[in-house]
């Protein structure tokens, strides 16, 4: 397939970008700029946490493609183009009852993902081995993607959960109150029961490498649902969970917000693991 039909350049401060369509979901990808002629193309997935939008992710696929991969973003179920109300009101929204909100824009873009995969190895020629990460919401996307498609070979998530319930989980704000997770409907615990990660270890026995990069002070998404995660898949295998690394960024200034502020610290490392051949 032409992978030049029905796409257009954006351009987000200095950096281009091809925008397309996966179906009904709007992507943006970036090429690597020097490939040789006959290398496999390989696709690398950077998805963006709650109220952003794949145009906010330029730098990251700007990163990515000076690796070599093919890098795309695509919007969250609701958000961007995909969405309707303006970013706060979303956030609002499923700050306001996380199981029933936030599990349907979980468990929706698990499901985009896949069909993102297979319009990206048919429209962009790339390799089935796919890399995958994100940030806050996008890593929890992340890892419940990687246990249900098999061509996600090695997942990057950052201050992120694999257990969709929340425990412990507290608003981001200095005060930082511990946040009513609300109550799901019929829709939203159909997908909690379908993807939850930690609900479903058996789908990460043999499955990908995951780095977890975590803030060590993280009140909103704390760092032991991932040990938890990591803890209770070592009784399944120890050998998977090996494949578990957890990685934190120290204190002080290591809650949820400060880690995104603190990129340069952990983003070099992290790509050099996540695109490593």
């Amino acid at each position: 397939m032409n992978r030049k039909e029905n796409t257009e350049t954006v351009r987000i401060g200095e950096i281009a970008l091809t925008k397309a369509w996966a179906g009904p979901i709007p992507v943006l990808y970036r090429e690597p700029e020097s490939v040789p002629a006959k290398a496999e193309r390989k696709l690398a997935i950077f998805l963006t946490g709650l109220g952003g939008t794949k145009e906010k992710q330029a730098e990251f696929l700007k990163d990515i493609a000076e690796r070599g991969y093919v890098a795309l973003a695509f919007d969250n179920a609701g958000h961007g183009e995909r969405g309707t109300e303006a970013r706060d009101d979303l956030v609002s929204r499923v700050f306001g009852n996380m199981r029933r909100e936030g599990w349907k824009v979980l468990g929706q873009t698990v499901l985009d993902t896949s069909a993102v995969i297979d319009w990206a190895v048919t429209a962009l020629g790339v390799s089935e081995q796919v890399r995958m990460g994100g940030i806050s919401m996008g890593g929890d996307i992340t890892i419940a993607a990687a246990g249900v498609d098999r061509r996600i070979v090695r997942a990057a998530p950052i201050i992120t959960t694999p257990d969709w319930l929340r425990p412990g989980m507290r608003e981001i704000s200095s005060e930082a109150p511990v946040m009513d997770p609300g109550a799901p409907d019929e829709e939203a615990q159909a997908f909690y029961d379908r993807f939850n990660p930690i609900t479903h270890l058996d789908r990460y026995v043999d499955g990908p490498p995951m780095r977890l990069t975590l803030g060590a002070e993280d009140r909103h998404i704390p760092p032991e649902n991932a040990e938890r995660f990591k803890r209770e898949l070592g009784r399944l295998s120890g050998e998977s969970a090996d494949r578990i690394e957890l990685v934190y960024v120290p204190a002080p200034q290591a809650d949820h917000a400060d880690v995104i502020r603190r990129k340069a610290e952990w983003w070099p490392s992290l790509l050099d693991w996540w695109l490593n051949d």
